[in-house]
Order: C-alpha cells, then sequence, then structure tokens
C-alpha cells in the first residue's frame, strides 16, 4: 500500500532507525533528525525506545532545540527522557503532557528551529494524542498515522476511527508531499497514501458491518469473520481495531436511529 518510495530524502534530513524490529514496529521505530545546512542546532522527531545506544547515536548529532514527539506509544517516547538527559536538559515537546519536558502539552501551529519552517499538525485517531509535523511545506512526518508499509492500528479506546478517518482526509490534502512515517520507508506523496488508507478503510468498515448483519457483537466474534487468517501473532492488534471498527459503526447507527443489523427503528 502507497505510492513509491523517494531516491532520497531532503539535504536537511537524516534517518536514524531504532534497533527494535518487530510485527508491530515494521523495520524498527524511525528517529528522524531535522537541521538545516548551515545551522548549529535541529531538532529530533520520535527518540524511539530507551535503548542506550540508539540514544547515544542520536546524541550525537545534537544539539538540538527541542525533542518532538508524534504520540505517546513506547516505541517512540520511551527513550525521550533519558535522551534529554544525555543531552543536558533539551526540551521534549508533546501533545501529552505525560510525555513532555517540561510537563506543558504541545498545541497546533509553528515551532522555532533554526532555519526549518516546522508545522504542528493535530492528527488524532492512532492515538489521542497523534501529531503530525509539517517541515518546510515539502515534507509530512506522520508518526503510526500514515506508515510506509502496512496499515495501521486504531487501537481503542485511545484511539477513534471517526477522528482517524478525519486525521486521513486531512493529510490526503497535502498533495506531492513527501512523507516520512514512524515507521517503513519514505514515500513520495502523501496525499496518495492517505487517500489509500481511506479506501482500505471503507473496505474493511464494510466487511465489520456485515460481520454484524450476521450476528457478530464483539471484537472477537468480528475477528473471527473479517480476519479468518491472521497471524496469532497479531490477532491482538486486530481485536483492538475490531472494537474501535464496532465503536464506530454503533455510534453511527445511534446517530442514524439504525439498528446494528441494518433496519431502521420502527
Amino acid at each position: 500500500m502507497g505510492g513509491a518510495a523517494p531516491e532520497g530524502l531532503p539535504d536537511w534530513v537524516t534517518l536514524l532507525r531504532a534497533p527494535n524490529p518487530g510485527p508491530m514496529t515494521l523495520d524498527g521505530t524511525n528517529t528522524w533528525v531535522l537541521r538545516a545546512p548551515g545551522e548549529t542546532r535541529g531538532v529530533v522527531i520520535d527518540p524511539g525506545p530507551l535503548d542506550e545506544s540508539h540514544l547515544r547515536r542520536i546524541a550525537g548529532h545534537g544539539p538540538f532545540h527541542a525533542i518532538l514527539i508524534t504520540h505517546g506509544h513506547h516505541d517512540h517516547v520511551e527513550g525521550a527522557a533519558r535522551l534529554s538527559e544525555l543531552l543536558g536538559g533539551t526540551p521534549v515537546l508533546a501533545a501529552d503532557p505525560a510525555h513532555a519536558i517540561p510537563a506543558e502539552p504541545m498545541v497546533s501551529g509553528h515551532l522555532p528551529v533554526d532555519g526549518l519552517t516546522v508545522e504542528v499538525l493535530a492528527t488524532p485517531g492512532h492515538t489521542a494524542d497523534s501529531v503530525s509535523f509539517l517541515v518546510n511545506g515539502e515534507a509530512l512526518f506522520t508518526g503510526d498515522t500514515i506508515l510506509g508499509r502496512g496499515t495501521t492500528v486504531v487501537a481503542h479506546p485511545d484511539g477513534d476511527l471517526g477522528k482517524y478517518l478525519s486525521s486521513l482526509r486531512r493529510l490526503s490534502a497535502y498533495e506531492k508531499i513527501l512523507m516520512l512515517p514512524g515507521h517503513g520507508p519514505a514515500r513520495d506523496d502523501v496525499s496518495v497514501v492517505a487517500r489509500e488508507y481511506l479506501s482500505h478503510r471503507e473496505e474493511r468498515l464494510a466487511q465489520v458491518t456485515a460481520a454484524m448483519r450476521a450476528g457478530a457483537e464483539t471484537a472477537e466474534q468480528v475477528v473471527d469473520i473479517v480476519y479468518p487468517d491472521i497471524d496469532p501473532a497479531v490477532r491482538f492488534a486486530a481485536i483492538w481495531s475490531a472494537a474501535a471498527q464496532l465503536d464506530y459503526l454503533n455510534h453511527k447507527n445511534r446517530e442514524s436511529g439504525t439498528l446494528a443489523g441494518g433496519l431502521d427503528r420502527l
């Protein structure tokens, strides 16, 4: 899924991939170091897990104005406090103050970075605190909202499918903008990938609706019908997604006065 991988990265971007590959992290968490040519300080996005060698490698690319967090999952933020310590107290900016140093929420808008224009975009859905970063109007750092390969889990209840679909629609407007995700390869057009994600979600929702009409009431029952060949190692993630899909569809049904089985209320 997704458009072609670009041939190279802008000269102000360096990728440092964390050594945490796995079914949920693909090749590992992408840590992005941004620094405008000729500038002393830059920023780092998603320091990743608490892996000392990885964090020291990031620190070797300092100094930084700030450590930026796309969302609060441990494979993106676990090492942030230690990296801040290694860098002598560099601030950690996150939408959820629980992950920020100092503990103040990052808000949408522009961040001051020497030689770079960094805009914070609220893109909730994968998690409640998910944000993306548009840099220089030419690259979008999407965290786990859109991946470079495969699809994203919307982990209910923190994840919200309605908000996620809205975030995908927002990102689909950024045509011909380089996509630099939290996992997997870069893609050359975030809008193309966002639209593919939307199409995939619509197909899944149709399948879940059919499963509900067939009598499925729980996330586990939906997974049995919609994901019959799921790898047992990632079945838990499919259950999270199914719970988010059920919550979304049941909410829509309540709003429209339609039963889950598809029959209008009399």
